[in-house]
């Protein structure tokens, strides 16, 4: 078997107006390139052949577009929960009750349908350390419901529409909810189980109908349309969500 190595290098700047930046130069990146996303910040893809300084000058040919663009990233931002005792959240097969207790450790647990979380009475629920605590947790119960649930939709589905299909995996992406590799595995992302189940279902489709297409040429839409006649209005509704805010 061969392996690969990929040499990373990281800094992290405060670049005029449009604050701290992340300059990431690892070989395997492909292009210059400046990337931003919801909880994540602003960073710079550096490849091969160019320097910190290269990333710095992209930032500054580009401040106009990312001053623009940050500013709808931070209204997502804005959108995120804040979770309390008196906010109900639930995922697909539990409900998020939140208790203050005379212990300083945060707990959680998993039973019965209720993923209770304990903090520290002497803390805010809103303190950072707590709400962290709180989205961590979430993210291993959507991590357990999705490898419960996801595999066998995807199983349901392809033998309703006849698609054949590799090992399907899921895993918390950052910014796909679904891929599908070139023997036709399937990953998808932990996060789709917060999502109503006909949007579940449109992205798996999705992901099946690449199985066939490879591409989004218009024998894939066609397709896509065949097995999800509302494919228009699910991928609009689709934009309401983000696997980064919740």
């Amino acid at each position: 078997m061969q392996s690969y190595f990929f040499m990373s290098q990281e800094k992290i700047i405060v670049f005029p107006e449009i604050g701290q930046v992340r300059l990431v130069k690892n070989s395997r990146f492909r292009r210059l390139s400046i990337r931003m996303a919801p909880a994540k910040g602003i960073w710079v893809n550096i490849p091969p052949g160019f320097t910190f300084a290269d990333g710095e000058t992209l930032l500054d040919e580009h401040r106009d577009w990312i001053l623009k663009n940050r500013s709808k990233i931070q209204q997502k931002e804005a959108q995120r929960t804040i979770f309390s005792p008196e906010n109900e959240f639930r995922t697909k097969y539990h409900s998020l009750q939140i208790c203050a207790h005379k212990k300083q450790a945060l707990q959680a647990s998993l039973k019965d349908g209720i993923l209770r979380i304990n903090y520290p009475d002497s803390l805010s629920v809103e303190a950072e350390r707590v709400q962290d605590f709180i989205r961590k947790s979430l993210v291993e119960t959507l991590r357990r419901e999705a490898q419960y649930y996801l595999p066998h939709r995807v199983q349901e589905l392809a033998k309703e529409f006849g698609f054949q299909h590799g090992k399907v995996s899921v895993r918390n992406a950052k910014t796909r909810w679904g891929s599908c590799s070139h023997d036709n595995r399937i990953s998808l992302n932990i996060h789709l189980i917060r999502m109503p189940s006909h949007l579940i279902d449109y992205v798996i489709l999705h992901e099946l109908c690449h199985t066939i297409e490879k591409n989004h040429s218009s024998n894939f839409w066609d397709l896509m349309k065949k097995v999800c006649p509302q494919v228009q209005a699910f991928r609009k509704e689709m934009k309401r969500y983000s696997p980064t805010i919740f």
